[in-house]
């Protein structure tokens, strides 16, 4: 006879084992990378640049025909603002055609807390076109003020090479990482350099020039004056837009635009009209400037024997 006690363990026997799931932890979420942001031209930034390329074209027609009725003995300021306005029409069909740009990418890590940082890369386009035009027109700029004001050699030198400097480090400035100390130090030597060329055609220019009376001093105080504030507006310009990346890249081009136009075009019609006028301010150029090697050996009425 079977007990009570046997059946009760035989039905434990036979009942199945409870086990110990363990609970399901939740899913790691996944972080998904921020996409690559490009910083590029856009349709205004392309009209913009046709249209002051054909004003550039039509300025540098405008400064040839003013030279003409000018003896080529008193045409260096026709040249050299004919000269800027030239190299200005060049950088900006390049950069308008699309082959004068660069994109200088720098790169963004995000931080998600406890989660892994992910990064992402932020790629501005540079124009590497309008630091040639610069490097070329701004010496221009610079050589017409100093004739102008009657500056001596060595002060002239070295405000393009102060000049040259100030042009370069930007260029370095604008290819290096955004925020970084080689950004913003290549952007401090490019200012610093400016420093040196206010010195030698503001200062010195203003104390030579007043050997050519009060009306060319005049005239090169409003010259000088109108150069050095717009170019002043560049680096400015430059540390919203390019430096820190405040501006769109439309913005910045129509910002240039607008400097260039006043800087080439309006700046030289100001100074070949005045010069036109103001009879101080002839420049008589012989030798190779008017008469060239070809008349070397030859004997000249009113030549000393």
């Amino acid at each position: 006879m079977i007990h009570a006690d046997q059946i009760e363990a035989m039905t434990r026997l036979g009942r199945p084992t409870a086990t110990t799931t363990a609970t399901p932890g939740p899913i790691p979420t996944i972080i998904v990378p921020l996409p690559d942001q490009y910083q590029q031209i856009g349709a205004v930034g392309h009209r913009t640049l046709w249209v002051l390329f054909a004003l550039m074209v039509l300025s540098s027609a405008v400064f040839a025909l003013l030279s003409w009725n000018v003896p080529i003995s008193r045409r260096v300021y026709h040249v050299v603002t004919t000269l800027t306005t030239i190299v200005a029409s060049i950088s900006y069909f390049a950069i308008a055609s699309g082959h004068a740009s660069k994109f200088n990418c720098t790169t963004v890590y995000d931080h998600h807390g406890s989660f892994p940082d992910t990064h992402h890369e932020v790629c501005r386009q540079v124009f590497w076109a309008r630091y040639v035009d610069w490097a070329l027109t701004t010496p221009l700029l610079i050589l017409n003020l100093s004739l102008l004001a009657g500056l001596d050699g060595a002060h002239t030198l070295m405000a393009i090479a102060a000049d040259l400097i100030m042009v370069l480090t930007g260029l370095f400035a604008a290819f290096g990482a955004e925020g970084t100390a080689q950004h913003w130090g290549w952007y401090t030597l490019s200012c610093l350099s400016y420093l040196f060329v206010i010195w030698h055609i503001g200062v010195n220019g203003s104390r030579m020039v007043q050997a050519k009376g009060s009306s060319v001093s005049k005239l090169f105080a409003s010259l000088a004056t109108f150069s050095l504030l717009l170019w002043t507006a560049y680096p400015i310009v430059w540390g919203i837009a390019e430096g820190a990346h405040k501006t769109s890249v439309d913005t910045e081009i129509l910002i240039y635009a607008v400097l260039d136009v006043l800087t080439k075009p309006i700046l030289g019609l100001w100074l070949l009209f005045s010069h036109r006028s103001l009879a101080e301010t002839n420049i008589e150029l012989g030798g190779w400037w008017s008469h060239g090697f070809a008349s070397q050996g030859r004997i000249r009425i009113g030549d000393e024997e």
